[in-house]
């Protein structure tokens, strides 16, 4: 399963950090076995249920986020040497996670993805963010997780929780009916 979410995510081999890396590869897949997801499911579910005529799925979403948001952290570093620190492997890792939560918040009913009971109950960023918790995953990206969406309106965000946040609404926002 683990290569299989590598060919679906290659991204993950960019964090530099070997047990970053490893640790973000175990995530997703135990997320996915916990989800009861396949591989194949992950290629055909919706990232999101909100807009009803996208056909993005939840894989092409994950990397097109965490693609902007290295490219945005790269540009700040080189913009703002000394006054900006952009740290590359927690971005990539928060980028790669930040929707890990919608494996529990979606359900597929009669062949079509709908909101879990889970899901009615907890949005993806607070279920993504506690199921990484228990495997020790640094508060850093945690943030990122719990803070990435409108859970973390008002609250003080780290700037890779910043890069993400406006990744994820660039990636939401162009599909907007």
């Amino acid at each position: 399963m683990k290569n299989e979410i590598l060919n679906l995510l290659p991204e993950i081999n960019l964090i530099g950090d070997p047990n970053l890396r490893d640790l973000t590869l175990t995530i997703w897949t135990d997320a996915v076995a916990r989800g009861g997801w396949t591989p194949a499911d992950l290629v055909r579910m919706p990232f999101t249920l909100l807009i009803k005529k996208v056909h993005v799925n939840l894989i092409e979403h994950t990397r097109a986020v965490t693609t902007t948001a290295l490219k945005i952290g790269e540009i700040l570093n080189q913009s703002y040497p000394g006054q900006v620190k952009v740290d590359r492997d927690v971005l990539l890792a928060g980028g790669i996670l930040h929707d890990v939560g919608k494996l529990f918040e979606y359900a597929r009913e009669n062949g079509v993805f709908v909101k879990s009971r889970e899901g009615e109950l907890l949005r993806h960023p607070v279920s993504g963010a506690a199921f990484a918790f228990k495997y020790g995953l640094p508060q850093e990206i945690l943030h990122i997780i719990a803070a990435h969406s409108k859970e973390g309106d008002g609250s003080r965000r780290t700037i890779e929780a910043v890069i993400v946040n406006h990744a994820d609404f660039v990636n939401f926002d162009v599909f907007k009916e």
